[in-house]
Protein backbone atom coordinates (compact mmCIF):
# COMPACT_ATOMS: atom_id res chain seq x y z
CA UNK A 1 0.00 0.00 0.00
CA UNK A 2 1.40 3.76 -1.14
CA UNK A 3 0.74 6.67 0.93
CA UNK A 4 -1.24 8.45 -1.17
CA UNK A 5 -3.84 5.46 -0.24
CA UNK A 6 -3.70 6.31 3.19
CA UNK A 7 -4.50 9.73 2.40
CA UNK A 8 -7.17 9.17 0.42
CA UNK A 9 -8.96 7.75 3.31
CA UNK A 10 -8.57 11.11 5.22
CA UNK A 11 -10.56 14.33 5.43
CA UNK A 12 -9.86 16.18 2.62
CA UNK A 13 -9.67 19.82 3.93
CA UNK A 14 -6.61 22.92 4.52
CA UNK A 15 -3.53 21.16 6.50
CA UNK A 16 -3.61 22.46 9.87
CA UNK A 17 -0.98 24.85 10.81
CA UNK A 18 0.83 27.67 12.92
CA UNK A 19 3.32 30.01 12.01
CA UNK A 20 6.89 30.05 13.99
CA UNK A 21 6.01 32.98 16.20
CA UNK A 22 2.88 31.52 17.13
CA UNK A 23 2.46 31.16 21.33
CA UNK A 24 2.83 27.56 22.30
CA UNK A 25 -0.13 27.75 24.11
CA UNK A 26 -2.30 28.55 21.12
CA UNK A 27 -0.82 25.72 19.59
CA UNK A 28 -1.84 23.92 22.17
CA UNK A 29 -4.79 25.02 21.86
CA UNK A 30 -5.66 24.17 18.40
CA UNK A 31 -4.19 20.66 18.95
CA UNK A 32 -6.75 19.57 21.60
CA UNK A 33 -9.61 21.48 19.55
CA UNK A 34 -8.81 19.63 16.58
CA UNK A 35 -7.94 16.18 18.34
CA UNK A 36 -5.06 15.77 16.70
CA UNK A 37 -1.28 15.16 17.75
CA UNK A 38 0.85 17.72 15.69
CA UNK A 39 0.72 20.66 13.59
CA UNK A 40 2.89 22.11 10.71
CA UNK A 41 4.57 24.82 11.35
CA UNK A 42 4.86 27.53 8.14
CA UNK A 43 5.05 31.29 7.75
CA UNK A 44 3.53 32.86 4.61
CA UNK A 45 4.98 31.67 1.35
CA UNK A 46 6.64 28.56 2.73
CA UNK A 47 5.69 24.89 2.59
CA UNK A 48 6.70 23.99 6.06
CA UNK A 49 9.08 25.21 8.69
CA UNK A 50 8.57 22.79 11.25
CA UNK A 51 6.35 20.62 13.07
CA UNK A 52 5.41 20.65 16.39
CA UNK A 53 4.29 17.74 18.41
CA UNK A 54 2.36 17.31 21.40
CA UNK A 55 5.82 15.08 23.13
CA UNK A 56 7.44 18.68 22.54
CA UNK A 57 5.07 20.31 24.34
CA UNK A 58 5.44 18.34 27.16
CA UNK A 59 9.44 17.46 27.08
CA UNK A 60 9.42 21.11 27.59
CA UNK A 61 6.67 21.44 30.22
CA UNK A 62 8.54 18.78 32.12
CA UNK A 63 12.09 20.68 31.95
CA UNK A 64 11.12 24.45 32.39
CA UNK A 65 7.79 24.40 33.69
CA UNK A 66 4.32 26.30 32.08
CA UNK A 67 6.44 29.17 31.37
CA UNK A 68 6.85 27.77 27.86
CA UNK A 69 3.36 28.15 27.03
CA UNK A 70 4.57 32.02 26.34
CA UNK A 71 7.02 31.22 24.20
CA UNK A 72 7.11 30.70 20.21
CA UNK A 73 6.46 27.78 18.41
CA UNK A 74 9.71 28.11 16.60
CA UNK A 75 11.69 27.52 20.51
CA UNK A 76 10.26 24.29 20.53
CA UNK A 77 8.94 22.64 17.04
CA UNK A 78 11.43 20.40 15.24
CA UNK A 79 12.76 22.15 12.32
CA UNK A 80 14.94 19.39 10.57
CA UNK A 81 11.74 17.57 9.79
CA UNK A 82 11.40 14.33 7.91
CA UNK A 83 8.78 13.95 5.24
CA UNK A 84 7.46 11.44 2.63
CA UNK A 85 5.84 11.58 -0.95
CA UNK A 86 2.74 9.63 -2.36
CA UNK A 87 4.39 7.31 -3.47
CA UNK A 88 6.60 5.35 -0.95
CA UNK A 89 5.51 2.21 0.82
CA UNK A 90 3.93 2.10 4.22
CA UNK A 91 6.30 -0.28 4.99
CA UNK A 92 9.18 2.36 4.57
CA UNK A 93 7.04 4.77 5.97
CA UNK A 94 6.43 2.55 8.98
CA UNK A 95 10.51 2.17 9.09
CA UNK A 96 11.53 5.68 9.14
CA UNK A 97 8.97 6.69 11.77
CA UNK A 98 9.78 3.80 13.87
CA UNK A 99 13.67 4.28 13.59
CA UNK A 100 12.75 8.04 13.74
CA UNK A 101 10.91 7.94 16.61
CA UNK A 102 7.75 10.69 15.50
CA UNK A 103 4.45 10.01 15.21
CA UNK A 104 3.50 12.10 12.57
CA UNK A 105 4.87 12.68 9.00
CA UNK A 106 4.28 15.57 5.95
CA UNK A 107 3.63 14.61 3.07
CA UNK A 108 5.35 16.46 -0.09
CA UNK A 109 4.46 16.29 -3.59
CA UNK A 110 7.16 17.76 -5.91
CA UNK A 111 7.65 20.48 -3.06
CA UNK A 112 4.08 21.38 -1.99
CA UNK A 113 2.94 19.91 1.30
CA UNK A 114 -0.35 17.88 0.55
CA UNK A 115 -0.94 16.35 3.72
CA UNK A 116 -0.13 14.88 7.04
CA UNK A 117 0.27 10.94 8.21
CA UNK A 118 0.44 9.90 11.75
CA UNK A 119 1.73 6.25 12.62
CA UNK A 120 -1.49 5.06 13.48
CA UNK A 121 -2.90 5.68 10.08
CA UNK A 122 0.01 3.71 9.05
CA UNK A 123 -0.35 0.77 11.31
CA UNK A 124 -4.23 0.65 10.36
CA UNK A 125 -3.24 0.85 6.62
CA UNK A 126 -0.74 -2.32 6.83
CA UNK A 127 -2.70 -4.22 9.20
CA UNK A 128 -5.34 -4.04 6.21
CA UNK A 129 -2.72 -4.79 3.87
CA UNK A 130 -1.78 -7.84 6.44
CA UNK A 131 -5.46 -8.94 6.40
CA UNK A 132 -5.72 -9.15 2.84
CA UNK A 133 -2.88 -10.86 2.08
CA UNK A 134 -4.18 -13.50 4.55
CA UNK A 135 -7.34 -13.78 3.61
CA UNK A 136 -5.82 -14.58 -0.02
CA UNK A 137 -3.29 -17.20 1.28
CA UNK A 138 -6.51 -18.99 3.33
CA UNK A 139 -8.73 -18.64 0.09
CA UNK A 140 -5.46 -19.88 -1.92
CA UNK A 141 -5.26 -22.98 0.26
CA UNK A 142 -8.56 -23.52 0.28
CA UNK A 143 -8.53 -23.80 -3.61
CA UNK A 144 -11.13 -20.92 -4.02
CA UNK A 145 -8.55 -19.25 -6.48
Amino acid sequence: MLVRDILSTKKIGKIISVATNDKVSAAAEMLSEMRIGAVIVRDAGSEIDGILSERDIVRELGRSGSGCLTKSVSELMTSNVKSCSPTETTQKVMQMMSDGRFRHMPVMDDGKLIGVISIGDVVAARIKEVQFENDSMADLIAGNI
